[in-house]
């Protein structure tokens, strides 16, 4: 038995510094996410390479974050999530730098393992920090701006990057793309710790080996509640993914859309998402009910799909229809991230959400592999109707396992 003390939330102007430098933070890793696909074509012709021998740096990526993101998640619980946070963001900045100075492809390829190291702290430390140190009333609209912040790191990526590779090559953007992270690991390493912001009062003791015991601890990860969560994650990379990487290739393939008309329809897919999470964060304060709100957001956007694979719309019902999708999507966010910490004891925010966002990395592993065989035979609307089907899936996750009833 250990002496606790409940801490009070920070001050607002405490808790606006902690808000955004963890935004920061989790915009500049959606940014290194992005990193390779606006430079695939200068750094495969600088190589040598085929597109599926450089697609092996995002494989090492994903897999990478997959296995060490759970681990990284006790590690969270037990230690300081802004420290640890500070590290990831100082370790993808190295990675990316090394990969940019360095001309060998196989050490191209390990950084990229590298940078999956340092991704798996990002999720279990934000989420940590936001959840310990965010007041409850301000939470759900807290979590809608992380994730929007991560949102625009991936829009910005393209166009920034792409400038600076036109000034200084692919190598010179690398190097500019490790700056961000340093900029962004500075600005949180000078603000205060929080923990030194919060005005504390005495509590009752209570009983901190479950916190610290690994045992308990995958105790938890493995109960059914935790295990949908993570179905959940992965379905959801199925949808997002599905959409986001392959509504443009699969318009051209399916109803032969004009790559321009492909192009701004992705464009209003994004924006909306986008939207539709600030929208998200302000309807998840205001009810309880975060399951409805996802299955509804899920199964319009499951519509959508489903729709866009069995009809060929006009310019006009196409943009209308992939916003409506997207902003279903995204208003469901913040209410995916209540789901996960209803059902999450406080202390054990790290290794939840590490766990259940692997299965973001899941779906990122192999995402790639089933729609790209839909596309290499010749079956396009199998794609769009798959986006569907795990649309569907991941309201079975919801539906049947995950409840706002807290496990302790």
């Amino acid at each position: 038995m250990t002496e606790a003390t409940e801490v009070l939330p920070l001050t607002r102007a405490g808790e606006t510094r902690l808000v955004a430098g963890v935004c920061l933070a989790h915009l500049v890793s959606h940014y290194y996410m992005v990193l390779l696909a606006p430079l695939f074509v200068f750094i495969r012709a600088d190589y040598g390479v085929s597109y599926t021998e450089l697609g092996l740096a995002l494989t090492v990526f994903h897999m990478v974050s997959a296995v060490m993101q759970t681990p990284t998640g006790f590690l969270v619980d037990r230690t300081d999530p802004r420290r640890n946070l500070i590290g990831g963001l100082l370790l993808g900045a190295s990675a990316v730098a090394v990969a940019g100075l360095v001309d060998s492809f196989w050490v191209f390829v390990a950084m990229f393992g590298v940078l999956g190291l340092a991704n798996a702290v990002f999720h279990p430390a934000d989420y940590a920090l936001l959840s310990e140190h965010v007041a409850p009333e301000r939470i759900t609209k807290v979590f809608s701006y992380h994730t929007c912040a991560g949102m625009v790191g991936s829009a910005i990526a393209p166009v920034t990057l792409l400038t600076m590779q036109g000034f200084m090559g692919w190598r010179g953007a690398f190097l500019g793309a490790s700056l961000f992270g340093v900029v962004a690991a500075l600005i949180l390493l000078i603000q205060r710790d929080p923990v030194a912001e919060r005005r504390a009062q005495p509590l009752k003791p209570r009983d901190t080996a479950s916190a610290d015991n690994s045992a308990e601890g995958w105790k938890l990860l493995l109960s059914l509640p935790i295990v949908l969560n993570l179905l959940f994650f992965f379905m959801l990379s199925l949808v997002n993914g599905g959409l986001n990487q392959y509504l443009v290739v699969g318009l051209a393939a399916l109803h032969d859309t004009p790559l321009k008309l492909a192009n701004t329809a992705l464009t209003c897919l994004l924006t909306m998402s986008a939207i539709g999470v600030l929208v998200g964060g302000v309807v998840a304060s205001r009810t309880l009910h975060h399951g409805a709100v996802a299955a509804c957001g899920l199964l319009m956007t499951g519509l959508i799909s489903a729709f866009i694979g069995v009809w060929d719309p006009s310019a006009l019902l196409l943009l209308g229809a992939v916003a409506v999708g997207g902003f279903s999507t995204g208003i469901m966010l913040p209410s995916r991230d209540m789901i996960v910490r209803s059902v999450t004891p406080r202390g054990s925010f790290g290794k939840v959400f590490g766990f259940v966002s692997t299965g973001i990395h899941m779906g990122g592993i192999i995402a790639p592999m089933i729609f790209g065989q839909f596309l290499d035979r010749g079956e396009p609307r199998l794609l769009f109707l798959f986006i569907a089907a795990c649309s569907v899936a991941a309201v079975a996750t919801v539906v049947f396992g995950t409840s706002n009833r807290r496990l302790a």
